[in-house]
């Protein structure tokens, strides 16, 4: 049980905020009286996920439809510089990562063991429900001690704010099952597809291809792991890497398309990019021939403590996937390099008290 600790903290922080499509604003929140079972945590970084860039570009991320201003962000690492009242959690000073989601029962049933289906789940930054349930992208946040994660000393707050996607893959590829010696491909390879290179590789897969339209994700692969890189247009090659397990994370049918292709028989495919709500065209003939396993894959549970040990011990490597980071006051641009996959991999926002004007790094 950690001390409560108290720290003079300021009444507001800015904080990056979606007001509506196109509409993103650094907006002077106020910092309110934690509970009882909460800390108060410093963000120095936080990662631009695909959700965000939703959010600002179409005011919306799928079903999920902005119907009021919303702070961002969940993809965050930091320090505790309150800790909570009632003594659990970590000691003022501890640096953190976030698990950003709150699981709840709702009107649907879904397994025990397998809380990231829960109906009511709530996740940071998320318009999924109403009220909205605000992000982290704050100088300063709230969070019930049970989200935090107390990070290895070695392990540095830049690279942690990596592992909430990370554990994404890390999930991902654990649906897929043993993967070790076998032959894996990748489709799609911005960031969640490039952790899933690195979540692979510490796993022992024999071979990973890896698969993007664009160059400077595949350089990314690469660095992480990957032994062979195929452009998404080369619909022959990757048919011929008859893959025993596929991670589909590009989020489009045609990605969807070119994992069923490249699968071999009786492979395994899982499904982390989320494509578009509606009805979405199949190769499902296809699957059904050569007996293909099409698995889900959405959020995580308990990965992330994996994936921390993981990244503490040196297995698993995941820093060339960050390829920029700016500080708050230059948000905008950041979300604009973010967008454009073609030229980033995970975009960073620094939040710290120490913020840097080094946009590319």
């Amino acid at each position: 049980m950690a001390a409560t600790t108290t720290t003079t903290l300021p009444s507001s922080g800015p904080a990056l905020v979606a007001h509506a499509k196109g509409d993103l604003r650094i907006d002077e929140v106020p910092l309110a009286e934690p509970a009882a079972d909460e800390a108060v945590i410093e963000v120095v970084y936080g990662g631009i996920c695909g959700s965000d860039l939703h959010y600002w570009l179409h005011g919306a991320a799928g079903e999920s439809i902005l119907k009021a201003p919303l702070v961002l962000g969940h993809e965050i690492s930091g320090r505790v510089v309150q800790a909570a009242a009632d003594g659990t959690g970590p000691a003022a000073g501890t640096a953190v990562a976030v698990h950003p989601a709150t699981p709840a029962p709702g009107g649907a049933r879904y397994p025990a063991d397998r809380p990231n289906l829960s109906p009511g789940c709530t996740y940071l930054g998320s318009a999924a429900r109403y009220p909205h349930t605000d992000g982290a992208f704050s100088r300063y946040v709230n969070l019930p001690t049970r989200m935090l994660r107390t990070l290895p000393e070695a392990l540095d707050l830049r690279t942690a704010a990596l592992i909430e996607p990370a554990s994404v893959a890390w999930h991902a590829v654990a649906r897929a099952g043993n993967v070790a010696g076998k032959t894996a491909l990748v489709i799609g390879s911005g960031p969640i597809g490039a952790l899933a290179v690195a979540v692979l590789k510490r796993a022992g897969a024999g071979r990973i291809v890896a698969v993007d339209v664009h160059a400077k994700p595949l350089e990314i692969a690469t660095a992480v792991g990957a032994d062979q890189v195929l452009a998404a247009g080369d619909a022959e090659a990757i048919a011929g890497v008859e893959a025993d397990v596929v991670i589909e994370s590009s989020g489009n049918h045609h990605g969807l398309a070119s994992a069923i292709q490249g699968a071999a028989r009786g492979g395994t495919v899982v499904m982390v990019g989320l494509l578009p709500t509606g009805p979405q065209p199949v190769l499902i003939s296809l699957a059904i021939v050569r007996e293909l396993e099409l698995r889900g894959s959405f959020r995580f549970n308990d990965e992330i403590d994996e994936v921390i040990a993981a990244l503490a011990d040196g297995s698993l490597q995941i820093e060339p996937v960050i390829t920029h980071d700016y500080p708050l006051g230059q948000a905008l641009k950041a979300f604009e390099v973010a967008r454009n996959s073609a030229e980033s991999g995970k975009v960073l926002l620094h939040f710290g008290p120490s913020e840097g004007t080094q946009g590319n790094v």
